[in-house]
């Protein structure tokens, strides 16, 4: 699907569809991967669609034509994280406005207006060639004056706090100098892309090989030219994780101290800080009520987790080993009261009452019974993962609990709402339906469609209920 798209159209095509698209395709997406089936670039396309669903609700950026131009080579190197938190080499997507209205308040003022007007001229005119020259003359002009000032600024240490107040984010020193790293080479980096494979789903022996021949030949002394193309690599990479396996080949060793050792192990912590990054945007999407792909999402740690175990020898304490079951332990902390919480808001929203406790005309509410049809479904998704991220015991318990509630409150759910008068009727078949539903999800659509015959034919409740 994504195959061979550049990220940047991509995104593009993701924000001109309209909301309504947007969820059918992360629907169908979703059932895809939880499937098992191989769509290619599917889990960029949902993290690109998550991000859009965050950003809705931020104000518009004030960037032009000529900031989108001006960041695109750094697009193997942006990752959509908070800005305080370290990738090796990556800037983290929001701290490039703030970067571009420092270069253009501060570093090359005039140059800037200059050259924005110039290319929001030449896209009018449709010559999109000559807006991308003057992007790139202007991305050397940044390159050299933004060295300079970075050299200036840490040869005093009251020039550098100066330099870091100025463009405003927390690592803002830091991430200047990886832009004005890869702007100086650029050439050099869109060389190295363009003889390596676009969206690689699988790596065989003889992709790692030419993966191992092109990184090699890197001098061991620039670890910075190293570390650059590898996250090319990664960005080519349908998961992250799968540097891994890269890595192992180019260390000769899949062990940690071997990996250490190596200049290779700049892979690994890339890794881990990735993993770090989708454990905490699961936490938001949860904490935020959308739940959007979050099933996807759980799918991506638990492989991510994994496949580092498979590839690396983490058998032995070290670092690395630590940072990973901490990992782990955090999402199973995060996913268990998640899990643990489910069975009793069923059990609430289920609830058989008595006539004068329900309002005439009433139902139960809406939104209530869809992010509770949403839970069991998050959870149902938690069960293919849970031994891999040490949450079986709880998904397991809260199952089987959920499992005997519905079983047991079906057929007086039923036998209810046959019976209910004017008054109640609404209420006992909006509390119905919500059980069919979750059955559907829980015991399948068969046993669901059974169940929901019952609430008017004695027949077939009986038969429901010796099917159960």
């Amino acid at each position: 699907m994504a195959d061979g798209l550049p990220v940047e159209r991509l995104r593009q095509y993701l924000r001109e569809l309209k909301p309504e698209a947007r969820s059918l395709l992360i629907a169908e997406l979703e059932r895809g991967l939880l499937r098992g089936e191989a769509t290619p670039g599917a889990e960029l396309v949902l993290q690109e669609l998550r991000r859009l669903a965050r950003e809705a609700g931020r104000p518009a950026s004030r960037g032009g034509s000529l900031s989108r131009l001006f960041f695109q080579p750094l697009e193997p190197f942006l990752v959509d994280d908070i800005a305080t938190h370290k990738h090796p080499g990556r800037i983290a997507r929001v701290a490039l406005e703030p970067i571009w209205e420092w270069i253009c308040r501060d570093l090359l003022p005039g140059e800037a207006k200059a050259v924005t007007d110039d290319v929001a001229r030449a896209i009018g005119q449709h010559d999109n060639v000559r807006a991308e020259d003057l992007a790139r003359a202007f991305q050397d002009r940044v390159a050299l004056r933004g060295e300079a000032a970075l050299d200036a600024a840490h040869a005093d240490e009251k020039s550098l706090r100066r330099l870091a107040n100025e463009i405003a984010t927390p690592r803002g020193v830091e991430d200047f100098r990886t832009v004005v790293d890869v702007l100086k080479a650029r050439d050099a980096l869109e060389d190295f892309g363009a003889v390596l494979p676009g969206h690689t789903a699988a790596l065989s022996d003889d992709i790692l090989g030419m993966l191992k021949t092109r990184l090699d030949a890197v001098p061991s002394g620039e670890p910075g030219k190293f570390l650059q193309r590898l996250l090319i690599v990664m960005s080519r990479l349908a998961a992250p994780w799968m540097l891994a396996k890269v890595a192992t080949r180019g260390a000769g060793s899949n062990s940690a101290p071997g990996l250490s050792e190596s200049r290779y192990g700049v892979a690994v912590s890339i890794i881990l800080a990735e993993i770090d990054r989708q454990v905490g945007e699961l936490k938001a999407e949860l904490r935020s009520g959308r739940g959007l792909a979050v099933g996807a999402l759980l799918k991506s740690i638990h492989d991510a987790v994994r496949g580092m175990r498979a590839e690396i020898d983490l058998s032995a304490d070290s670092v690395w080993a630590r940072q990973l079951a901490a990992a782990c332990a955090d999402t199973s902390n995060l996913l268990k009261g998640e899990i643990e919480a489910m069975p009793g808001r069923v059990a609430r929203l289920l609830s058989p009452r008595a006539v004068q406790d329900i309002a005439p005309g009433s139902s139960i509410d809406r939104g209530d019974a869809a992010d509770t049809e949403a839970q069991i479904a998050f959870v149902n998704i938690c069960r293919q993962y849970a031994d891999g991220l040490a949450i079986g015991d709880v998904t397991r318990r809260a199952w089987a609990e959920l499992e005997g509630h519905l079983r047991t409150v079906g057929e007086p759910l039923a036998a209810a709402l046959r019976e209910a008068g004017d008054s109640d009727r609404t209420f006992r078949q909006s509390q119905f339906e919500a059980a069919v539903r979750f059955s559907a999800i829980v015991f399948g659509d068969d046993h669901a469609n059974m169940l929901a015959q019952t609430g008017n034919d004695p027949g077939e409740r009986r038969m429901a209920a010796r099917a159960s």
